[in-house]
């Protein structure tokens, strides 16, 4: 049952997301995780396909143009997330921690931010603090402070509260752009 449930949702996302535009429905990205593990990243695609072909690496923003349509729902709702459960039961990430990010810019913060290497300490994860309590948009030392303080803080009932928030944000659109 779950499984036609979840082919379900592939088949219909595969047809919404052809119609927004080209381009395939699954997106790779390297990122890194606990101790500077590198490790390829799986999402529904939600931005225009080769998005930083002309640019290079370019950190998400409010408005982003980059995003399709149905990106924006699937982001607003962050159904995006969803292949990202693949990554969990290889072991690449856990459901909570801090958000994994691509190595251009973990270079760039460890050099920029006091303390930046220390999430690295804590496996990511699909959803944290970060993700509830702030945006897309918000800037990486806002997002390390939530990081660090998700790290002293963590625990069972730590992270179901960060799950009940999450719920809050998908079936209810908050902090999310």
């Amino acid at each position: 049952m779950l499984f036609k449930v979840i082919f379900s949702l592939f088949y219909f996302l595969k047809i919404i997301c052809g119609i927004s535009g080209r381009g395939p429905l699954f997106f790779t990205q390297e990122r890194i995780s606990r101790m500077g593990e590198k490790f390829k990243v799986y999402k529904f695609r939600t931005m225009v396909n080769d998005a930083e072909k002309n640019t290079g690496p370019v950190l998400a923003q409010k408005n982003d143009s980059r995003v399709t349509k149905v990106g924006k729902l699937l982001r607003k709702t962050r159904i995006d997330e969803i292949p990202q459960l693949l990554n969990v039961l290889k072991g690449d990430m856990s459901v909570v921690g801090p958000r994994p990010e691509r190595p251009h810019f973990v270079g760039q913060f460890e050099k920029e931010i006091p303390h930046y290497k220390y999430r690295h300490f804590i496996k990511t994860g699909i959803t944290g603090l970060a993700q509830v309590y702030g945006f897309y948009d918000t800037d990486a030392e806002d997002k390390l402070r939530m990081d660090l303080l998700y790290a002293n803080k963590r625990s069972f009932v730590f992270d179901l509260k960060i799950l009940l928030e999450t719920l809050k944000v998908i079936f209810m659109g908050h902090k999310a752009n």
